[in-house]
């Protein structure tokens, strides 16, 4: 009862804020109906008095300037979210949460839906929907199941994401099974029947129609050693050029060095091929190695991360949260058939000690030299970022504290089609 009644809507196509009734109402009975012992005796009413409400609001202006296109994208933003966490009920719990997405003022820049093809791309379209849905069961010891439309961030989002950063999120009407009852192993399963992607309309295409499944493992061996191993079979049949199959291990950890800095690390290798209705043949790696050490309010990390490609095809993270890799400017979203090295070096310190406005601000710079697996120079990045969250007075008001972010990338490209790009956003936000 539980799978009809959550997964109907989804499943029969965009669940939109003009299902948003149904989906409340089948949110609530599928709590209810999942398990026949349940009855109004047993409280459940528990699922309203102890669930809470969430939201968050998200205001963003973000410039581009991009050689080769006409005119400087200005894009105003905002998003909305809304949503209801019920309490836990015999372990049964369930949650529902909207989201509203709106430029202010002119809309000058390419929303990839909007026409603006004399403006660069921000894509960041007006939309209203229901971003999750989902009911979960964890009455099974050390196991829980969650069914519907929820967020799925795994790892680093290398693989899997809810691309955060832009302001429609990217989620997933899926399956999920999660497992600890072995010690210091998490086992974890999705299938994923559709992506909610982050566009709005088909080009490209705003949904992933999906036959996807998930398998992912994490076993840590001490603070210093943990070994995830994972695969990943996608098959998208409106996006068959991103339907891929891939293996791979990842090691991170942390460990002391001395009283005040501590050494931490990423590592991690994979093989991808591929899959489904995917008409192209090949099989590329992937490799990942990025150490670094902090302290003191400092963090400085060295990494390299190659993603192969033969000239034809090239390895692909199609579901990734995108924006955190290979530049802000966001010129790497598709790897480039030849491949992509990416080295790079960053720096971030934390201030404190100084007065109440400057403490707590947090300082990034990213350097990134880009090139071809086999050949070509794709150009370098610059990267910077300043961000603080103030504290809110207490005075009955649901909002504890308003974000604070300025973030700016300079895209030197080299050889073509890569062109420079300067991009740089302002925002503030707030959450309950």
């Amino acid at each position: 009862m539980l799978l009809i009644c959550v997964t109907y809507c989804i499943y029969q196509g965009d669940l939109t804020v003009r299902r948003f009734h149904y989906a409340v109402i089948l949110l609530g009975t599928a709590c209810i109906n999942f398990s026949p012992s349940l009855s109004f005796a047993d409280e459940p009413e528990a699922l309203i008095k102890d669930g809470k409400l969430f939201g968050e609001l998200r205001h963003r202006y973000e410039f581009v300037d991009q050689d080769g296109i006409a005119n400087d994208a200005n894009a105003n933003t905002v998003r909305a979210n809304l949503g209801f966490e019920t309490g836990n009920f015999k372990g049964f719990k369930g949650q529902i949460e909207t989201q509203l997405v709106q430029h202010l003022a002119d809309e000058h820049f390419n929303d990839l839906h909007n026409g603006k093809t004399t403006f660069p791309t921000v894509a960041d379209a007006d939309v209203i929907q229901l971003n999750q849905v989902w009911v979960s069961y964890a009455g099974i010891p050390d196991t829980e199941i969650k069914v519907g439309r929820q967020a799925l961030n795994w790892d680093n989002q290398r693989f899997i994401g809810t691309v955060g950063w832009r302001q429609n999120d990217q989620t997933f009407d899926a399956a999920t099974i999660k497992n600890s009852s072995i010690k210091n192993l998490v086992l974890e399963y999705s299938y994923i029947g559709n992506v909610n992607r982050i566009f709005v309309g088909p080009t490209p295409p705003d949904d992933l129609n999906s036959v996807s499944h998930i398998v992912h493992g994490t076993y840590k061996f001490a603070d210093f050693l943990n070994l995830t191993g994972y695969g990943y079979w996608l098959d998208f049949d409106n996006g068959a050029s991103l339907s891929n199959r891939t293996y791979g291990a990842r090691l991170t950890g942390e460990a002391p060095l001395g009283k005040d800095w501590s050494f931490f690390y990423e590592a991690e290798a994979a093989t991808q091929s591929d899959y489904g209705h995917n008409t192209a043949s090949y099989d590329e790696p992937y490799y990942l190695i990025a150490p670094g050490i902090k302290g003191h309010g400092f963090t400085f990390q060295l990494g390299y991360e190659e993603l192969s490609g033969d000239g034809t095809n090239a390895f692909q993270t199609p579901l990734a949260t995108l924006h955190k890799f290979n530049g802000w400017a966001d010129k790497f979203l598709t790897t480039p058939a030849a491949g992509l090295e990416d080295a790079y070096i960053s720096a971030a310190y934390k201030v404190s000690g100084l007065n109440n406005i400057l403490d707590g601000v947090t300082l990034n710079a990213v350097y990134h030299d880009f090139d071809g697996d086999e050949s070509g120079d794709f150009g370098s990045e610059i990267d910077l970022s300043a961000g603080k969250s103030f504290t809110l007075p207490e005075s009955g008001q649901p909002f504890k504290n308003i974000d604070l972010l300025v973030k700016y990338a300079d895209y030197d490209g080299e050889d073509l089609p890569f062109t420079d790009t300067q991009k740089f956003w302002f925002q503030i936000g707030t959450k309950f």
